[in-house]
């Protein structure tokens, strides 16, 4: 018999990983995922099933700086840092935890989230230590065009047209608070957005689009037209997975206890 909600514990985790072993965040019914070689990982360690949510779907070869998921116990895991170097020691090279603290039980890994922040980095040039973590990008793209068509995403509110056809969104909103391509090297760029959440392929969508403002195809006024005709097969090719990372995710200030 399950202990009443307010006997149980909600922890966080953070983490990161790299994405391209895997089909995924979230569980596959023939597949390795992340979320399932945690919980595989966690089972082994508490000695019984722990189901994990993550603050997130990211999708095949998506990489993770920072992923944050919880989970519930109904014990107080008294020494939480034991329990992530026990984790890191058995969970294989590609995904490393970083920590695991308690948190108010209504706490919420996806919907407490404030925001989220995603980068997708671009090299111009071969690179033996961007490879194989970064799109290979053609030399001349037009990187202020591409920016000021970025701006506009950030008074865009339906983002239909970079939206996967046929997801389970209730919702195509979304704010864009930042968007915007930032030189870190010599012929290497990246292109940083932040929103209070994404829809499936949404980023990836997004630059490729952007990436056809920057090769000159599309004009930013078609750019805008793009937007506004809520269509998917309007918009740009979807970029590959390799380059893209989840970066960063907010939560409330008092969300520990």
């Amino acid at each position: 018999m399950q202990p009443p909600e307010s006997l149980q514990h909600r922890y966080f985790m953070a983490l990161s990983y790299r994405g391209e072993p895997f089909h995924g965040w979230q569980n596959q019914p023939n597949g390795v995922t992340v979320q399932s070689t945690i919980e595989q990982a966690l089972s082994t360690l508490l000695k019984r099933p722990v189901p994990i949510t993550g603050a997130g779907r990211t999708d095949a070869g998506v990489n993770a700086r920072l992923m944050v998921a919880h989970f519930d116990s109904e014990t107080v895991i008294s020494e939480p840092d034991n329990l992530v170097r026990s984790l890191n020691s058995i969970i294989g090279k590609d995904i490393s935890i970083h920590s695991i603290y308690e948190v108010k039980p209504d706490m919420h890994a996806r919907f407490s989230a404030v925001s989220r922040t995603y980068h997708y980095y671009a090299i111009d040039h071969k690179s033996p230590f961007f490879h194989p973590l970064a799109w290979k990008a053609p030399r001349g793209l037009d990187y202020d065009a591409m920016n000021r068509a970025a701006e506009i995403l950030t008074r865009t509110q339906d983002f239909t047209s970079f939206a996967k056809l046929h997801s389970d969104a209730h919702t195509n909103i979304c704010h864009v608070t930042y968007a915007r391509w930032e030189p870190i090297a010599r012929g290497a760029w990246v292109f940083v957005i932040t929103a209070n959440r994404f829809l499936r392929n949404m980023v990836r969508a997004v630059v490729g689009t952007l990436v056809d403002v920057g090769r000159g195809k599309i004009s930013i006024q078609e750019f805008e037209e793009i937007i506004r005709k809520k269509d998917r097969c309007a918009a740009g090719t979807s970029m590959p997975p390799h380059a893209l990372y989840l970066w960063d995710i907010t939560y409330p200030d008092d969300t520990t206890i």
